[in-house]
């Protein structure tokens, strides 16, 4: 009698696991997502997670890289779960066909994942100098997909696997290299120059408890609306590691910011730190400015803040973001 050879456990379900891990990572993307678009601060407990999300980075082709990681994910999620909707008794020859024709596209799917993972985490930590935990967990969600891959099923040629590796990887990498091309150069380019239009990203290096340097200057109309809000009694809530803080900073001028009244929220900030203060004025996301009693959050331009203060000098101001609506 001829013993029928069992399937090994990892086989029988490394389609559910790679479905599993998958919609943690789109769970994960489609919060950064979020962060990203409403410009909210994430749940980060090393701070550092707003600095990723708000770098140069973090957009491609005008969208929030973390929208594509998100596409990335769901797509490995449908193909590891399409097979299991076929019938095997019934559909055997087509869940044999789509079980094969899936594998290759999840192979090539986690390879490429894992490729782009790797040189986000070089950005990580020698471009950005931050890190960021939801872009760690990304990049092991990455690398177990990839694992799981590879064991999940019995391949009959290994040098298949090679060379999609190969291929893929390449593919990948060239073109990560490219779309990044132009914002490795605009990080150059700003490291070295303070000319205007300002960058809606900081870049460089930030002090611990200060954040970065304000490089652009004031102009009269930006000093005049300053000492404006500081007389009517405005005040700016802030966070020293907030790159939404530095672009407003930014929008005032070195010169004109040293007028505005602000509070930091975060302890260890070295500039006016009270989050009792912001607490009791029930500050949720930075920055948050608070004119007349009343609270307006997130970056402000300067005609707006002119508006709601009821400044009536000249507003001719000088600085102006790139993108901000």
């Amino acid at each position: 009698m001829i013993r029928r050879r069992s399937t090994p456990w990892i086989h029988r379900f490394s389609r559910l696991l790679i479905a599993a891990i998958a919609a943690c990572g789109a769970l994960t993307t489609a919060y950064l997502t979020v962060v990203k678009l409403t410009q909210s601060s994430a749940a980060c407990p090393t701070k550092s997670c707003d600095l990723v999300l708000s770098s140069n980075y973090a957009t491609v082709f005008g969208l929030p890289l973390a929208l594509f990681g998100f596409l990335a994910y769901t797509s490995m999620a449908t193909f590891a779960l399409i097979p299991l909707g076929v019938n095997p008794t019934q559909k055997k020859d087509l869940r044999t066909k789509l079980e094969n024709g899936t594998w290759l596209l999840l192979l090539a799917g986690a390879i490429a994942m894992s490729v782009f993972s790797g040189y986000l985490m070089y950005l990580l930590f020698f471009k950005i100098h931050a890190v960021c935990l939801y872009c760690l967990a990304s990049a092991i969600f990455s690398l177990s997909l990839l694992t799981l891959t590879i064991i999940g099923r019995t391949w009959e040629d290994l040098g298949q696997i090679f060379f999609t590796a190969i291929i893929v990887g390449m593919v990948t990498l060239i073109g990560t290299l490219g779309v990044y091309a132009n914002v490795n150069k605009s990080a150059a380019i700003a490291d070295s120059s303070s000319a205007q239009p300002l960058s809606p990203s900081p870049i460089g290096e930030y002090t611990p408890g200060v954040g970065w340097p304000i490089r652009s200057t004031s102009g009269p109309a930006e000093i005049e609306l300053a000492r404006h809000l500081t007389e009517i009694g405005t005040t700016e809530y802030i966070a020293w590691w907030c790159p939404h803080c530095h672009e407003q900073k930014e929008l005032f001028g070195k010169e004109a910011y040293s007028e505005i009244k602000h509070i930091d929220c975060d302890a260890q900030g070295k500039d006016n730190p009270r989050p009792d203060l912001c607490k009791k004025a029930g500050i949720q996301g930075f920055p948050t400015w608070q004119i007349n009693g009343k609270l307006y959050p997130n970056v402000q331009r300067l005609e707006k803040l002119a508006q709601l203060s009821e400044y009536k000098g000249p507003r001719n101001f000088k600085n102006f973001p790139n993108d901000f609506k």
